[in-house]
């Protein structure tokens, strides 16, 4: 299998280069989980570290290889998004309202 020398930023994994297994299309993962055990036994800590672009040539604007980033929200990502589904809860474990602001739920009268 090929891997790549792949560079972290941000998190406890700031500044370090680890090898990424690439899959099938030659890229890394989008999301790499790093799960930290817990030093009192209990359930680890996963550290989420999404992929993003390293950078871009001067000249032609190609892409040049891939860095990933410090999550900290730790959200799962990656999920395809049907126009069916449901929408993700607010922080307050709320679903988001889908009327807008300012606009009564019926407007028969």
């Amino acid at each position: 299998m090929k891997s790549e020398e792949t560079p972290f930023e941000g998190g406890p994994l700031d500044g370090r280069v680890l090898p990424i297994l690439l899959g099938p299309t030659g890229h890394p993962p989008k999301t790499y989980r790093v799960p930290v055990p817990d030093s009192a036994g209990g359930p680890p800590t996963v550290l989420v570290y999404r992929r993003v672009q390293a950078g871009v040539s001067k000249k032609l604007g190609l892409h040049q290889g891939w860095k990933y980033e410090y999550d900290p929200t730790g959200r799962s990502g990656g999920k395809l998004k049907w126009p069916w589904s449901k929408p993700d809860a607010t922080p307050d474990g709320t679903a988001p309202d889908a009327t807008p602001d300012g606009k009564p739920e019926d407007t028969h009268e």
